[in-house]
């Protein structure tokens, strides 16, 4: 998977002039910009795929933006959703950010503010996606190993040496450089230290 190089900002708000406005704002940074003025029809079209944010404004006819970002984060979205709102209170806010939103601004936005939020949460959303993918590559990887392999490299990594390993798996030392040499290749690693690292990445449920 390539990510986009043209990150899309999705603007959903019920109110015409301040779509444009807003989109207006956000195209002057080089972000695309899509509008939607129907939250339902956004949620059923939009690219999941896609990498960017999402503008959401809270009070809208209908359906609330609150509603709307339950049913996004429920749905496994991930792209980082910011909320709007004219009439801002604590609790809104507090319900907002426990309820998954990326960040919680009040109109009239500041437009440098919702310009760094914007571009901030696409860098957060592109590094999420590489990690992501990352992840998805490295398990790729290791399933390819055999059996044997996962029990080399489970010695590899404790520390053991090939006679060691050799001693252990009743293996000769000549056998376990072989499958020493094999799972290196499959896990595309160039030193001992980056096979430590995937696996121990790995392990923990995380890549570099």
């Amino acid at each position: 998977m390539t990510l986009p190089t043209s990150p899309l900002i999705h603007l959903i708000d019920d109110d015409a002039g301040v779509r444009d406005a807003l989109a207006l704002l956000i195209g002057t940074v080089g972000l695309r910009v899509q509008t939607w003025s129907d939250p339902l029809v956004f949620v059923e079209g939009f690219d999941r795929d896609g990498i960017g944010a999402i503008v959401l404004d809270v009070r809208m006819p209908g359906i609330s933006g609150l509603t709307v970002l339950d049913m996004l984060v429920s749905q496994g979205v991930d792209q980082p959703i910011v909320m709007l709102t004219g009439h801002g209170t604590v609790d809104l806010c507090r319900r907002a950010f426990k309820s998954g939103a990326a960040e919680f601004l009040e109109k009239p936005v500041d437009d440098e503010l919702l310009l760094d939020t914007l571009q901030n949460a696409v860098r957060t959303h592109v590094r999420s996606r590489q990690r992501t993918r990352a992840d998805r590559l490295a398990r790729e990887r290791f399933a390819l190993l055999s059996e044997r392999e996962h029990e080399v490299l489970a010695m590899i990594v404790s520390g053991l040496t090939n006679k060691e390993i050799g001693r252990a798996l009743s293996l000769s030392p000549r056998t376990v450089e072989t499958h020493r040499a094999n799972l290196f290749v499959k896990l595309e690693a160039a030193s001992l230290a980056q096979v430590v690292r995937q696996y121990a990445d790995l392990a923990e449920g995380r890549t570099p």
